[in-house]
């Protein structure tokens, strides 16, 4: 069964990533929002923002590389909304296969697309003056932790993915996730916000996220920000995978 399922979603991966190569234009759309959004703070609001001996695009990156995981996944949903509308899904199911290969196939799609589109910005920002002393094992926490994100927003996409009633519906859920970096610590301290704003600010995901991977970078103590931001994570995509999973079950019965 379980050399079954592996089976099937690999056949189905290989599907969902020739249509990403034949519309390159996704990936390049996910990358263009959040490499304007860069260029924009760090030339324009740059130098009324003080970040201490950090310099801007060194603590602007973290959130930047949040924002195109959180502008990324609209494109599974979308994928998922057209291949329900378009029968595909009953398609799958009349044929011999493992039915969560095909959910699993979008994941692993959206994994694939955010990566290249991660990589393309981290290379801007490179351009930009983004400098990290941060060894390997560094860099692969970093990973760990934007593969663990990626997968928890890409399991909520999933949801109105499958349960939307428009193409519109299905992708607009990512809009508030795109603005919720602007309320925490990824383009301004914390401490500069009043404070209603600033208590939502300092105990929401993003920050605790941002934090870790600007420590992680900066090669400083991540202290606690690492254990918060890996148990929101985890967290998320516990709850997310399992409502997925039941409007999917719902959904094909």
């Amino acid at each position: 069964m379980t050399r079954h399922f592996f089976g099937d979603t690999a056949v189905l991966l290989g599907r969902s990533l020739r249509h990403i190569t034949r519309s390159p234009d996704t990936i390049i759309t996910t990358a263009i929002m959040p490499i304007a959004m860069m260029l924009m703070f760090v030339y324009v609001f740059g130098g009324a923002i003080n970040t201490g001996s950090v310099s801007y695009v060194n603590y602007l990156l973290p959130g930047i590389l949040l924002i195109t995981v959180a502008s990324g996944i609209a494109y599974t949903a979308f994928r998922l909304f057209i291949d329900m509308k378009g029968g595909i899904f009953e398609r799958f199911q009349s044929m011999p296969i493992a039915r969560s290969s095909v959910l699993w196939a979008h994941v692993l799609t959206s994994l694939v697309a955010n990566s290249i589109s991660l990589v393309v910005v981290v290379l801007v920002a490179l351009l930009m003056g983004f400098r990290s002393a941060a060894g390997v094992p560094a860099w692969l926490a970093v990973a760990g932790i934007l593969i663990l994100f990626t997968l928890a927003l890409t399991w909520l996409a999933v949801i109105p993915g499958l349960s939307a009633k428009s193409v519109e519906g299905a992708s607009a859920f990512s809009y508030p996730l795109i603005f919720l970096p602007f309320l925490s610590s990824a383009f301004v301290p914390t401490d500069t916000m009043p404070g209603l704003v600033r208590a939502f600010a300092e105990h929401q995901p993003v920050t605790s996220i941002v934090n870790a991977i600007r420590a992680l970078f900066t090669q400083q103590p991540v202290g606690a920000d690492i254990w918060i931001a890996l148990a929101w994570c985890v967290g998320i995509l516990i709850v997310t995978f399992a409502f997925a999973m039941n409007t999917y079950h719902r959904k094909i019965s």
